[in-house]
């Protein structure tokens, strides 16, 4: 009797417990997708050189400075483009890693094209997706209208290693980023990230390139791949403009 009443016990607390936590899940999902979106924003928006001030409002900021969002196809046509509801809208919302699987199995597939003006220009940032070392990195790239300069770059990881590949982050590293061309004499060339450093090259070719990591060899490759990887996908429509 004794144990039937412990088992009765155990059994109805599991119960309780198991209808408050999927309630406070439920209570707390808009908050968490909240939070989500406003650092997608402010992503997007540091990759477009916006200067965010402490305690700002980031969905007001991004909502202001958002010129337009389209998708664009394999040949380099907007299929789709909005000027309001951003984060309703599928460049948004849209898993850019799911896109790169159908590109990669031959089957039709979109990409975003986010347009911010930071108040001295109109920047195109484009979603970046690749592998690091230890996991997936992902980001942004602000290019200038033109598609000819890196306006800005945001990076993050899932599990690179603190001190070494998660060094993707800082701006020590962003930084370098800025200004380099994609391009030479017309010929697509992405960015390059070189271990032992870009100063050994030659002028021309430092135009697009930038330090890799010390210690951080393989993100620093999986951070060129991602870069060269996802842009190479983008470029019949970079030559439409």
């Amino acid at each position: 009797m004794k144990d039937r009443y412990i088992f009765f016990y155990i059994t109805v607390l599991t119960v309780i417990v198991a209808a408050l936590l999927s309630a406070a899940a439920l209570v707390l999902q808009p908050f968490q997708e909240a939070n989500v979106n406003n650092e997608k924003m402010m992503n997007i928006l540091q990759a477009a050189d916006v200067k965010i001030e402490e305690g700002a409002n980031v969905q007001e900021l991004f909502n202001k400075d958002c010129v337009k969002m389209m998708l664009v196809n394999g040949k380099g046509e907007v299929v789709k483009e909005t000027t309001e509801n951003y984060q309703k809208f599928e460049a948004f919302t849209m898993n850019l890693k799911d896109e790169l699987y159908k590109r990669d199995n031959g089957q039709d597939f979109v990409l975003p094209v986010i347009v911010i003006n930071n108040g001295k220009e109109n920047v195109n940032v484009l979603p970046l997706q690749g592998a690091g070392l230890w996991g997936p990195i992902w980001g942004y790239i602000g290019m200038t209208s033109d598609f000819q300069n890196v306006v800005g770059v945001v990076f993050d990881h899932k599990s690179e290693t603190p001190g070494l590949g998660a060094e993707i982050t800082t701006e020590k590293f962003r930084s370098q980023f800025q200004g380099k061309t994609i391009f030479s004499n017309g010929e697509f060339v992405s960015v390059d990230v070189v271990k032992g450093g870009a100063a050994k090259l030659s002028a021309d070719l430092q135009k697009h390139s930038v330090d890799a990591i010390s210690g951080g060899t393989i993100t620093s490759q999986g951070v060129n791949n991602m870069i060269e990887n996802v842009l190479g996908s983008y470029l019949p429509y970079i030559e439409k403009q």
